[in-house]
């Protein structure tokens, strides 16, 4: 089954290669194209992440290995496939990506792996959420609501588990009922 439209950033300096894969993604993700990788670095909004990037390692302007390393510099929930002609060596076990592709690829394959990397990356989201969940779901519990609704903490908390359990439930289409067994653990002391 794949996740509901992926938010997938493509970067390749051949322009016909990235309008390639763009156009094999089109049906099932929202692909935002990129030909170099200082273009790539500013398209990034850390706000909003991409799920997945695609991105080539041979390039004129700055090498993806080099944009890999920034952008996991950036501390993002993101998954990185490297999408490549470069036939792969023992310098890859210093590289910090999620998957390799070698290229050609074919739109299945291509498709399979975005969609493999948003859900693994559900998952990883899913621990986060259960961590915040827990700390805002004992908070509520137990302390009034007149003291907790301007607070500008627990406001925060509460945009944040918000935003995670959209974000996991756009990526894992079958997430409502994982999420929902979290709520269903009482908190409160006696």
């Amino acid at each position: 089954m794949y996740v509901d439209r992926p938010q997938v950033l493509l970067v390749d300096d051949e322009k016909e290669v990235a309008d390639a894969y763009a156009l094999r993604l089109d049906a099932v993700a929202d692909v935002t194209v990129t030909y170099s990788g200082p273009e790539a670095l500013s398209a990034v909004d850390e706000s909003e992440p991409p799920d997945v990037v695609l991105l080539d390692r041979h390039m004129p302007d700055q090498s993806g290995d080099d944009i890999l390393r920034e952008l996991r510099d950036y501390n993002l929930h993101t998954k990185i496939i490297m999408v490549t002609a470069i036939d792969p060596g023992l310098e890859l076990l210093d590289l910090p990506f999620d998957d390799y592709l070698c290229k050609p690829v074919d739109r299945e394959d291509i498709r399979a792996a975005v969609d493999q990397q948003c859900q693994v990356l559900a998952y990883e989201l899913i621990g986060e959420y259960f961590g915040i969940e827990s700390k805002r779901a004992v908070i509520a519990a137990e302390l009034p609501q007149d003291r907790l609704k301007n607070h500008e903490k627990f406001s925060a908390l509460n945009e944040q588990a918000t935003n995670l359990q959209d974000r996991i439930s756009r990526l894992l289409p079958d997430a409502k009922e994982l999420l929902d067994t979290f709520s269903g653990i009482e908190r409160e002391a006696y």
